[in-house]
């Protein structure tokens, strides 16, 4: 059995408007987390999924790394 299906309304879609965004990692820390540079500051996100260091770039959706771009 599946639930309804969600609607698009205008330019946004509920199930496919997510974005990740790249960062560079700053600083890695304990239990997977890592600071970053965005670009307007730092932030703290996981980078349990992915094998990453410092300098690198990633993409970050939901402030979880999900693939390394480059080094």
């Amino acid at each position: 059995m599946t639930g309804p299906v969600p609607e698009c309304h205008d330019d946004v879609c509920i199930t496919c408007s997510d974005t990740a965004v790249a960062v560079t990692i700053v600083r890695l820390l304990d239990d997977e987390l890592a600071i970053v540079d965005t670009g307007a500051g730092e932030e703290e996100v996981s980078v349990a999924l992915v094998t990453a260091g410092v300098g690198d770039t990633i993409l970050v959706h939901a402030r979880e790394a999900i693939a390394v771009v480059g080094s």
